[in-house]
């Protein structure tokens, strides 16, 4: 592998690690990823199932 190769893998996976944490530190404070935006009352049923 040559240089610009490696730099753009890295580049390529500091964004996926960083999308990976902001899930994780979404899901650790209670927000959820459906448009209801963790008001599952306002969701009617879109979201999640009952």
């Amino acid at each position: 592998m040559n240089a610009p190769t490696i730099i753009i893998a890295l580049i390529v996976l500091a964004v996926f690690a960083a999308i990976i944490a902001r899930g994780v530190h979404n899901w650790k404070s209670g927000k959820s990823g459906c448009s209801c935006g963790g008001d599952c009352g306002a969701c009617h049923g879109a979201c999640h199932s009952k």
